[in-house]
């Protein structure tokens, strides 16, 4: 049996195109082709899936750049080791990254720590940015609901007459509200 390689192209709508990314991956060869349309903020994807069913030992995986395969840093990361694991190579295009060489591994692990950092710093950006408007008295969080219109909101849900987009219209209540406020009602608290 022959080793295959397989490339996976991914967008995330169903109105971007892929044609970019399958032109790049057939100028440079594949046996097969995997292509679907669907976020990458998302683990469980079918052709993500297809993927790793379809991958066996000495295939190489090709992807025309390495966030095609997710957004998130460990996500990714998650992915490649898991082609590792199985003794499957992987390439990326964009990146001139190929893992079954040693300068191809380190280049992968270098990114990934790049890549950790910079979502590390956002999120100490962000934690700051709370902090300093918290010390400045801004109130941070859901806005309070006035419980009058949200008896109000209920009154109406509860007649059967009003639909939840026109209870939200009318009584100015945001839909997340109304669902909270029906649902704790449901549990009794």
């Amino acid at each position: 049996m022959t080793n295959k390689r397989i490339a996976y192209a991914r967008v995330s709508t169903l109105q971007q195109e892929l044609h970019r990314q399958t032109d790049a991956l057939e100028a440079y060869g594949y046996d097969q082709l995997i292509t679907e349309q669907y976020t990458g903020t998302k683990k469980d994807r079918d052709g993500l899936n297809q993927l790793l069913e379809t991958v066996r030992e000495g295939d190489t995986v090709i992807v025309e750049s390495i966030s095609r395969l997710g957004r998130k840093t460990l996500d990714i990361l998650t992915v490649v080791e898991q082609f590792s694991n199985m003794g499957v190579k992987f390439v990326s295009l964009k990146e001139s990254m190929d893992t079954s060489t040693p300068t191809g591994k380190a280049m992968l692990q270098m990114m990934m720590v790049i890549a950790e950092l910079e979502r590390n710093l956002t999120v100490e950006r962000v934690k700051e940015g709370l902090a300093s408007a918290k010390a400045r008295g801004k109130k941070l969080g859901r806005p309070t609901v006035d419980s009058d219109v949200i008896t109000s909101a209920l009154r109406l849900y509860d007649s059967n007459e009003w639909s939840i987009k026109d209870i939200i219209k009318t009584t100015g209540v945001s839909q997340g509200s109304l669902y909270r406020a029906i649902n704790k009602r449901k549990v009794g608290l």
